[in-house]
């Protein structure tokens, strides 16, 4: 076994292979995550006991911020009759004196874990003074066990979060076992040179800093030293799988289209306005990846009304005159069908036929199928109904994939295996922070739409509360009475048992009969059926609806110039991003448009901060921005849509420098490294970023 080899199977046997660890204590970390020696040693404190700076409880003043050390005299239940609340309190004492724990809430299980007579705890809170006897409510506590080995002699002690069934004392252990095991082979990724280069501890030297810490230039700080080479030699990992992704896929050969065909003229030619600038650099930079004969894979990203369509249809138009076929799939018929009339709309006028494809098409659906085997159609709109196994290409060349978040992984791979190579372009109007491009779309080449089209226009937004829904009533009046449309969102479909919040088709008929009975009101949401829907847009894009109430089905996909004023209820219950995509369903006309967010009284805070920032910007980065901040990624972006994986140590949120500078780190050390040293360099990472480096690429 070579040196590399024996580094990898040591970093990867089970923990199971240190000493003292049985089946219990593997159980009780597999919670944590931990099922190898890796996983382990990546396994960082979450605080450090400063035996120098550990307070005597006779020395605790009232008011004071402290940490203290002290073994468990008593507990018990007991009635706060001052709060009229159930509690729980524990008494701890050191040689000096006594002190109380105090808990209003609590887990049975998580008391289990503290109240052992002669436990001994490390405690941190506030004091407080309540009857003369000094108190910490809900303080933070961690079991320390038996305190009494060699290693309690150092000064500075590492505390873990605690493992079920397994004390401090014996989590140190183990940790340091398997650094010693590890001590004899090399297991960070980088070369000395390269973290002598960018000024970085080696891989080595951060565990010991983290988890067998020294004296008087030990740091907590998450930002330096030890912890933030660890955090940086596990994004190191994910930038560095990304790219031999991207490095694989550049290898293959793809389709060499020609630019600038007769098609593609004519389409630029007819439109009836220009691109913007904008526009015209994103098309430019598509093109530029089309006509290499290395397979694209390049999302488009641009705000609610950017114009990505057009950009991605004059694409379309490239591969079409080389004699390919171009497959263009949205999450929702809705959107599906909107971008099939407008491409109809441009491509009739030049004599080329477009197909679309959806579910429950009956008969009709086999006439299309087979157009589109033959090569008849070059160009096919539709839904998940194309990646169907018996729907198949004569010459597929050009995946276009719209709202690319909403499909999984998988389903995206069906559609790009329709065909050997195809370009694939995918495109997404949720902004995601430029910071976090790198991070979700890194083995992607990124285009932005950042300049709306001329006359795009910006949409006034307004907080309301409960309270103020007569006067909401009278700004819906005011735009039905100029012979505009209105839309009037709700969260559900249907009446539940949600207290406070309204229902579409309940709130359809109650406006109809007691609101507006003299305008129409139409019902739409995703229960109906692709007819039905078909028939009440239709309706409303013609004027024959004045008011549609409806739920999030119109978030994306919907057009129409008429519609002036969106109102969405129970606003408090939807993120920054669906709020930015349901506004952006008007101002695309030419008259002034507004956004009316009807919330809750009882909102939260958050909430309201949420709903403030609506009404500050109508930039979907900045929003993007903010929901970040709010929301973390996990909820904003949705892990397993984006392929995130979760890190073990690093949060993108607070640690994103530390990814910028992997990135840059990732790319000097890779760039001119041999195909054979990178399969050794992705052996020693191992396959826990795998999934990114089969499917990403298709995102």
């Amino acid at each position: 076994m070579s040196k590399n080899e024996n580094t990898v199977a040591l970093r990867r046997s089970p923990v199971m292979s240190l000493k003292g660890v049985g089946p219990v204590i593997a159980k009780g970390m597999a919670k944590k995550g931990i099922y190898s020696v890796e996983d382990l040693l990546y396994f960082v404190p979450i605080r450090w006991l400063d035996r120098g700076n550990i307070r005597k409880i006779g020395e605790l003043k009232a008011g004071e911020e402290t940490s203290v050390v002290g073994s468990v005299e008593s507990y018990r239940s007991m009635f706060f009759r001052h709060a009229r609340k159930k509690g729980f309190e524990v008494i701890v004492a050191d040689d000096t004196g006594f002190l109380s724990l105090k808990w209003f809430q609590w887990s049975k299980g998580y008391l289990q874990k503290i109240c052992e007579k002669g436990a001994m705890l490390y405690l941190s809170g506030r004091v407080g003074n309540f009857g003369g006897t000094l108190q910490i409510v809900h303080p933070e506590v961690i079991v320390l066990g038996d305190e009494e080995s060699p290693e309690s002699a150092r000064r500075i002690l590492p505390l873990y979060s605690q493992i079920d069934g397994v004390k401090q004392g014996f989590v140190r252990k183990i940790i340091s076992e398997a650094m010693n095991v590890l001590d004899s082979a090399p297991h960070g990724i980088l070369p000395e040179k390269v973290e002598k280069q960018h000024d970085l501890l080696s891989f080595a030297d951060a565990l010991r800093c983290v988890h067998r810490p020294g004296g008087e230039d030990f740091s907590e700080d998450r930002g330096t030293g030890g912890i933030r080479r660890l955090i940086l030699e596990e994004y190191l990992h994910f930038q560095i799988t990304l790219m031999s992704k991207k490095r694989a896929v550049q290898k293959e050969r793809g389709i060499a289209f020609r630019p600038d065909g007769q098609l593609y003229r004519k389409f630029l030619r007819n439109l009836g306005f220009g691109l913007t600038g904008a526009q015209e650099r994103v098309v430019a930079e598509i093109v530029s990846d089309m006509v290499r004969d290395v397979p694209m894979n390049r999302l488009l990203q641009g705000d609610v009304g950017s114009g990505k369509t057009v950009c991605a249809v004059a694409c379309a138009c490239v591969a079409i005159d080389n004699g390919f076929q171009v497959a263009f799939m949205a999450p929702t018929e809705i959107l599906a069908e909107q971008h099939y009339l407008n491409v109809h709309r441009w491509f009739g006028e030049l004599g080329v036929p477009v197909a679309l494809l959806k579910g429950g098409m009956g008969r009709e659906r086999r006439g299309i199928i087979d157009s589109i085997r033959t090569g008849a159609v070059p160009i096919v709109i539709g839904t998940h109904a194309m990646i169907q196994a018996d729907v198949e290409f004569h010459k597929l060349g050009l995946v276009i994939i719209d709202e690319q978040h909403r499909f999984g992984v998988e389903q995206r791979k069906r559609l790009k295996d329709k065909s050997r190579r195809p370009d694939i372009l995918s495109m997404t109007a949720t902004p995601i922070p430029r910071t976090l491009s790198m991070v979700v779309y890194g083995d992607l080449d990124v285009s932005i739409i950042d300049v709306m089209p001329a006359g795009r226009q910006k949409v006034a937004t307004k907080v309301l509360s409960d309270d103020d829904r007569e006067k909401a009533h009278a700004m819906i009046r005011q735009e039905l009475a100029g012979g505009h449309g209105v839309f009037i969102v709700y969260p559900l479909v249907e009446e539940s048992e949600l207290s406070g919040v309204r229902d579409a088709t309940g709130m359809a008929s109650h406006l109809q009969r007691d609101m507006f009975s003299d305008y129409r009101v139409g019902l739409l949401h995703g229960r109906m059926s692709a007819k039905d829907k078909e028939d009440v847009m239709g309706r409303f894009r013609q004027g024959v609806i004045d008011v549609l109430v409806c739920t999030t089905v119109i978030e994306v996909g919907i057009d129409v110039p008429r519609a002036t004023m969106i109102v969405v209820e129970n606003a408090e219950r939807f993120g920054l991003s669906q709020l930015h995509q349901l506004r952006g369903r008007v101002g695309r006309g030419t008259q002034k448009s507004r956004c009316l967010l009807l919330a809750s009284t009882k909102r939260t805070h958050l909430a309201t901060k949420r709903l403030r920032i609506m009404e500050k910007t109508n930039d979907g980065f900045e929003i993007a921005e903010e929901d970040l901040r709010l929301r973390g990624v996990g909820d904003m972006l949705g892990v397993r849509q984006s392929g995130l994986p979760p890190f073990r140590i690093g949060d993108i949120i607070r640690d994103i420098d530390i990814m910028i500078q992997a990135r840059r780190v990732a790319e000097d050390f890779t760039q001119d490294l041999p195909d054979r040293a990178m399969k050794v360099l992705l052996e020693h990472i191992g396959d826990r970023f795998e999934d990114k480096r089969d499917l990403s690429g298709i995102a």
